[in-house]
């Protein structure tokens, strides 16, 4: 899952945020001296990891993706994912997005001055220009994919892979509403972080 999705599966504290994401910028090598309650965050980051890239009906969307993309198309779930839950977020959440995306940055900015040097320049970066404003339409989540296919460091075919999400728009959805309420299921019964996840109580 991409940084939307482990932000609404962390608790609303800032701890929770920092190890939600922490996973994404090497994770347990920047722990040693971090509180439990961002290693914690961090487990949480990995339980989801691990049950998303596990998941049948996730390597059934990757056949949605044209083959010279299908190296990446796990990526490429990832960050339409979270489109589609922006897209469907009412659904998941009784607050308004903008108030969790306001509530969000706030909590990961407050540990910025703990974070790996890479994590804080994306943090401050996503934070500044609202990533997640981007992810709204196919043609932004097609921009972030283009990005992540330049930073990657050999030579690829990546670039492009909005052309396969539009092709396969309302396949990739059917996947994603089918596979996110089990995910929701999987984090809450495993607890990791011993309160409730935020929005899980509004559809469980």
């Amino acid at each position: 899952m991409n940084y939307l999705a482990h932000l609404y599966l962390a608790q609303p504290t800032a701890d929770s945020h920092f190890g939600n994401l922490l996973g994404d910028f090497g994770g347990k090598r920047h722990v040693e001296h971090l509180p439990n309650t961002v290693k914690n965050g961090l487990d949480n980051h990995y339980l989801v990891d691990k049950f998303t890239d596990s998941h049948r009906a996730v390597k059934h969307a990757k056949q949605y993706f044209s083959p010279e993309r299908k190296r990446f198309a796990g990526v490429a779930i990832d960050v339409v994912f979270d489109h589609f839950l922006i897209v469907h977020w009412q659904r998941f959440s009784k607050q308004p997005l903008s108030d969790f995306k306001y509530t969000s940055y706030q909590l990961l900015n407050n540990r910025i001055p703990v974070m790996p040097a890479r994590m804080q320049h994306v943090v401050t970066s996503m934070t500044k220009n609202d990533w997640f404003k981007e992810y709204e339409t196919v043609e932004g989540v097609g921009l972030a994919l283009d990005n992540i296919a330049k930073r990657i460091r050999f030579t690829n075919t990546f670039a492009g892979a909005a052309d396969d999400i539009a092709r396969n728009y309302d396949e990739l959805e059917a996947v994603f509403l089918a596979f996110f309420p089990e995910l929701i299921k999987h984090v809450s019964e495993f607890d990791l972080e011993s309160t409730p996840k935020n929005g899980i109580k509004n559809i469980i």
